[in-house]
């Protein structure tokens, strides 16, 4: 068997080797580790992972990589992130801590409304500049690919100048990043008071002009992927009647659904997502319990996003355990944005997770892995390190995957192989 390269000296190959399909319940502890192991990789796909003392008698390989007695697990994925954005919201982070609440700042036209006009203001090559740095340090923590949301600019030609800015950074490389329209993520301003003639123009100009983009800048992004449309169903935002027809509006387009549900009050978004068929519920803090159930007998992948508790200072995070102990499937994610949760980390989240929502590490690394992969749409590509799926993984700096939600504020991430090449420290 010929191999582009041939990484070697494996002390715990962590692969995800499995059924196709996210995982559920249980199966969120199988992680198919194999001790000494190597992973052969030709043509940005991996050809073969195993024993060492198995595919070195079969593989040559035009280079070769030492782990040097490391672990490697898959890179990880950020199913949830409103990565594209201009300028930040400090302030308002000093507001929090003296006590004013999220909606508050909100209500007073701050928060999301704040980064709205930032990121009208920016240039296509300023909004690129500021998301791209953004993107490397996601990358240096070990995200390989990432969903990407629109949903700072709340017209029509900044909502697009955001697709086009997802669209550029993924022609650059090497994150890969999977788009999401939101363009019903606030209602902007100049609608304050409105909202249903808002959703109007949501449902009747920018949806169809998103798809149209979409189609204009398909070339892009590789053949298969997916885009999604997002709403966020919250109070002060938008309620259940106005999420659903949205998203039936986007999905008769040809868009897959994600949906904001329950993040600080539950109004009905978590079923209205398993009726839709979404890919995702996302957030899912205040979810019932009975909710909490169907989510977990369906084919929606509940994402849970606890770097945004953490950084409101709250005490509720999703209820993941129930979740899985339910037999559903769990994705973690970031929330990666410039007003509750400015952080390119995945590795914190997977501390969060097993401290607060009382996952196991095995499970933590399944949530942030294959099951993120699923959560976007591709996880017939990426979140395993399994032959034919993309050469995405990760060489710790440690012999133990359990060495990443252990410690915390470090980089417990050695080195990056993004399809197949050594991304530069």
């Amino acid at each position: 068997m010929h191999a582009d390269l041939f990484i070697h000296n494996i002390g715990q190959l962590v692969t995800l080797a499995g059924l196709p399909g996210p995982r559920r319940g249980a199966a969120m502890r199988e992680l198919g580790i194999i001790g000494a192991g190597a992973v052969a990789i030709r043509d940005a796909r991996i050809v073969a992972a195993g024993p060492e003392s198995e595919l070195a008698r079969s593989v040559e390989a035009a280079a070769h990589l030492d782990a040097g007695g490391r672990a490697v697990i898959p890179g990880f994925v950020d199913p949830h992130t409103h990565l594209p954005w201009a300028g930040h919201r400090a302030a308002e982070f000093e507001l929090r801590i003296g006590g004013a609440t999220y909606m508050e700042i909100m209500a007073a036209g701050g928060g999301i409304v704040r980064t709205v006009t930032d990121t009208r203001a920016a240039s296509l090559e300023q909004l690129v500049q500021e998301t791209a740095t953004r993107a490397e340090r996601m990358l240096r923590y070990g995200t390989t690919t990432a969903e990407a949301k629109t949903g700072y600019g709340l017209n029509v030609p900044d909502e697009l100048k955001q697709l086009e800015a997802i669209a550029v950074l993924q022609e650059r490389g090497p994150l890969d990043l999977a788009p999401t329209f939101l363009g019903a993520h606030a209602v902007p301003a100049e609608y304050r008071g409105r909202t249903d003639a808002y959703v109007d123009l949501v449902v009747e100009e920018m949806l169809p002009a998103a798809w149209a983009k979409w189609e204009a800048l398909r070339h892009a992004f590789p053949q298969g992927w997916p885009i999604f449309c997002d709403v966020f169903c919250e109070d002060g935002a938008f309620n259940l009647a106005q999420s659903r027809r949205i998203l039936e509006a986007a999905k008769q387009l040809g868009f897959r659904l994600k949906i904001h549900v329950d993040e600080f009050a539950p109004l009905g978004g978590t079923p209205l997502a398993v009726e839709l068929g979404a890919a995702s519920a996302d957030h899912i803090v205040t979810t019932p319990a009975h909710h909490v159930a169907r989510l977990a007998g369906s084919a929606t992948i509940g994402v849970a996003l606890p770097g945004t508790p953490f950084g409101l200072a709250h005490h509720d995070y999703s209820p993941g355990r129930a979740l899985i102990d339910g037999g559903g499937a769990l994705a973690l994610a970031t929330d990666l944005n410039p007003g509750t949760s400015w952080c390119e980390n995945m590795q914190l989240m997977l501390a969060l997770a097993c401290r607060y929502m009382k996952l196991l590490p095995a499970e933590a690394l399944v949530a942030a892995t294959v099951n993120a992969a699923h959560a976007i749409g591709l996880g017939h590509l990426v979140g395993s390190l399994e032959p034919g799926k993309q050469a995405d993984l990760l060489i710790l700096d440690a012999e133990d995957y359990r060495m990443l939600p252990y410690r915390y504020g470090t980089n417990l991430v050695h080195q990056v192989v993004k399809r197949g090449c050594l991304i530069p420290a």
